[in-house]
């Protein structure tokens, strides 16, 4: 049985493995397999090359990478649609993916096919001019693995590359999917530890000869790792691990050999330590670099990880490796010795820049702890960094040495609360950033909030493939994060007294226009909620897209931010847009339906999840098109009558305290969660609850086993509260009705 009590980041070890029932459940008879038409059927399918790609902005019609280019500037050059006409701007069409999970990829589209994953790993081939599915693939993953994937069973892309379209099944499998077809060429496992608590929602990159591929899962008990597969054959080339292994057992590579002398020889080697790889990739084909950024440390405290310091390399860094040997050419740490989830596996762009007058060939990375970092992709070194949102952690960087410079009366929570900021969602998530050449401007959708942090690790036992992280947190959101918070913090936060020379700790969502040069924001518009910070799309037009939490897609003035135009989708959207050209005329795509923390949980009352609920779909826009349909708003079914409560007060007591811990992240009660209301619970599924909970009988549907951390008795309490809150539901309820 689980000891935690309620939190956030403690919840969503059940949040991924919510039964949404849309893993394996897809409506077959509504897809319809048509051959694409017009320009996709001209050449060989996704018939992307290394100077097609180094040509893309000669190929504005295309979308070749997540990002469109090899940079992944997340521009396109197309100006069809612009700021003079964009008030025309309606649907062309859209398709839906049957699936209730977070979308959070951006399409690729190659001769007119569009590719884009879903949940779990799925893939859809789509008309990208008609909307027309031309296959759809279903890698049927193993749904144990919701438990391990901390934000939700999300899937950020697929690369596409010479006629095979590559993807990262939830449960670890590479799988690599011939273009035309659908059908799988080749898959290879890349969990290497099977006892520990891993999943797979990044998506692949291709890099020189190979695809590589990280992982999730640092909040648990994991060891954070790239792996290099053969582009036609799937054999493993390399392996880059992130954080070393106990010394006593020797490195597997040389550079883990400079990075054991940053920890502790006495380190927490059981836990993993974290450093896990779970998006952040892009390779430069001119320099045959490929760029990874790395994840946070686990445990977060560093007394309980790294007892002596250190900076605690590879965690929360931009590494640059060499893609035909897999050896290391530079690395950048971001955060030193990371205490507060600050990955730094946020999306990073590519270009050319002139900083201080010199022109550099730079990586732009704006990673959760706060800063915008300006590196010269040629060597590592820091050029510049400003924090775009408020930041108490660190000082600032020292701009000779390139380093943080910590601030630990503000930040160490380890001799006692503290109100750091930002907070572990971080000053910018994984929703992709834009860069425009025309406007000299980063679109970031950023994020502003810090959280109360203490420390309660001290003394934990390692917890396989469960949470690791001991620390206990409140937002500024109020939005509870890993362990219960001790009454007497709780005390001190409603005292008030450490909002004193503390940044403003209202939390916002903000899109900020940044110029990387002047390192200042331009222009800001803020969103619904902290929570609303969708990926954005830059164009020649003149204009940045960008969907809302609330369900509506924007049209933006890049050089204002003023709104031009908005149209209600209903469906939250948190993914970055595409957009593309066939036969003249331009369109822009986008993936809808929200997902991620916290709307994989119980959504806020004003988005799109709670209102109209979470029904997938990709959709495309293009000048005079018509309107958009919004969803039918949710409506409650009715509660059914419970089965007789058989249980005393005692069981139904503990019953809701291991659901507090392990399930109510999940099923909630609020209209639009991805996630049954357990309350309408049939009779049919009453009788199997512990073949449900305990024998894994719906893991193909996504609702993991849970017999590692409960029992028999466990689950029946659960049982018992369950029926408790569906009597009271029933009661109410016919009390109404009367």
């Amino acid at each position: 049985m689980s000891k935690w009590t309620t939190g956030w980041a403690l919840l969503v070890l059940a949040l991924a493995g919510c039964d949404s029932g849309d893993n394996g459940t897809t409506d077959a008879a509504a897809r319809e397999t048509t051959p694409p038409q017009g320009s996709a059927a001209q050449t060989p399918p996704a018939n992307i090359t290394r100077d097609r790609l180094l040509a893309a902005d000669g190929e504005p019609g295309n979308w070749f990478t997540t990002g469109r280019d090899f940079g992944k500037t997340h521009h396109s050059p197309l100006t069809d649609i612009n700021t003079g006409n964009v008030d025309r701007l309606g649907l062309a069409w859209e398709y839906e993916t049957f699936t209730r999970r977070g979308l959070q990829a951006t399409p690729i589209v190659v001769d007119g096919v569009m590719y884009v994953s879903g949940p779990f790993g799925k893939v859809f081939a789509i008309n990208a001019e008609t909307g027309e599915e031309v296959w759809y693939f279903d890698p049927q993953a193993d749904g144990q693995h919701a438990r391990y994937a901390c934000c939700g069973v999300v899937n950020r892309g697929v690369a596409v590359w010479k006629g095979k379209v590559y993807v990262g099944a939830l449960d670890g499998r590479l799988i690599a999917l011939d273009a035309a077809s659908g059908d799988k060429l080749w898959e290879a496992n890349t969990f290497i530890y099977p006892e520990r608590g891993y999943a797979s929602t990044g998506a692949p990159e291709v890099a020189g000869n190979v695809v590589v591929i990280g992982n999730a899962g640092a909040e648990f008990d994991a060891r954070g790792y790239v792996s290099a597969y053969d582009l036609d054959t799937g054999e493993l080339k390399w392996r880059f691990f992130i954080v070393p292994r106990d010394p006593a057992e020797g490195q597997e590579h040389p550079e883990l050999e400079m990075a054991a002398r940053t920890w502790d020889p006495n380190s927490r080697w059981d836990i993993g330590l974290g450093g896990t790889v779970w998006d952040g990739m892009v390779y430069d084909p001119e320099l045959n670099l490929l760029y990874i950024g790395t994840g946070n440390a686990n445990s977060y405290n560093q007394d309980e990880r790294s007892p002596s310091g250190g900076d605690n390399l590879f965690t929360s860094s931009v590494l640059a490796i060499n893609p035909d040997t897999g050896r290391l050419a530079w690395h950048y740490q971001e955060t030193p010795g990371d205490q507060w989830d600050f990955d730094s596996d946020q999306p990073m762009i590519l270009t050319d820049l002139t900083v201080g007058g010199e022109a550099h060939k730079v990586l732009l990375h704006a990673p959760k702890n706060g800063f915008f970092y300006v590196l010269d992709r040629e060597t590592g070194k820091l050029l510049s960094a400003r924090n775009i949102v408020p930041v108490n952690w660190a000082k600032g960087i020292d701009p000779e040495t390139g380093r943080a410079i910590l601030n630990k009366e503000a930040a160490d929570y380890g001799d006692g609360l503290k109100l750091v900021f930002p907070s572990p969602a971080g000053g910018h998530s994984w929703n992709p950033m834009a860069y425009s050449a025309d406007t000299g401007l980063v679109y970031i959708p950023a994020i502003e909030m810090g959280m109360y942090t203490t420390d309660t690790s001290q003394g934990q036992d390692h917890r396989p493939r469960q949470h690791n992280m001991g620390v206990a947190g409140l937002m500024t959101s109020n939005s509870p994060f890993g362990d219960a918070m001790p009454a007497e913090d709780m005390a001190k936060i409603s005292s008030g007294g450490l909002l004193e020379g503390a940044p403003d700790p209202t939390p916002r969502g903000v899109l900020k226009a940044w110029d990387p040069v002047a390192q200042k924001a331009v222009w800001e518009l803020e969103s619904a909620g902290w929570w609303d910070r969708a990926g954005v799309l830059s164009t020649g037009g003149g204009l940045i897209f960008q969907g809302t939490g609330t369900g509506y897609f924007r049209a933006i003035d890049a050089r204002t931010g003023k709104i031009l135009k908005e149209i209600k989708t209903g469906t939250a959207i948190v993914a970055a847009p595409a957009t593309y050209r066939i036969n003249g005329v331009q369109y822009v795509a986008v993936a809808a339906a929200g997902g991620g923390i916290p709307l994989t949980m119980a959504p806020p009352a004003d988005s799109g999840n709670a209102i109209y609920g979470n029904d997938g779909r990709i959709i495309v826009f293009k000048l005079d098109g018509g309107e958009t349909p919004v969803p039918a708003k949710v409506e409650r079914a009715p509660v059914p009558e419970p089965p007789i409560q058989t249980a005393d007060a005692e069981t139904i007591a503990r019953g809701e305290a291991v659901f507090s811990a392990n399930c109510r992240a999940c099923h909630t009660q609020v209209p639009g969660s991805v996630a049954p209301d357990l309350r309408h619970m049939t009779a049919a599924t009453h009788a199997e609850f512990k073949d449900i909970v305990l024998g894994g009988k719906r893991r193909s549907l996504g609702m993991p086993q849970w017999d590692d951390l409960l029992n028999d008795e466990d689950a029946n309490a659960v049982h018992a509260y369950i029926i408790s809150l569906a009597w009271d539901a029933y009661r109410a309820q016919q009390e109404n009705s009367n």
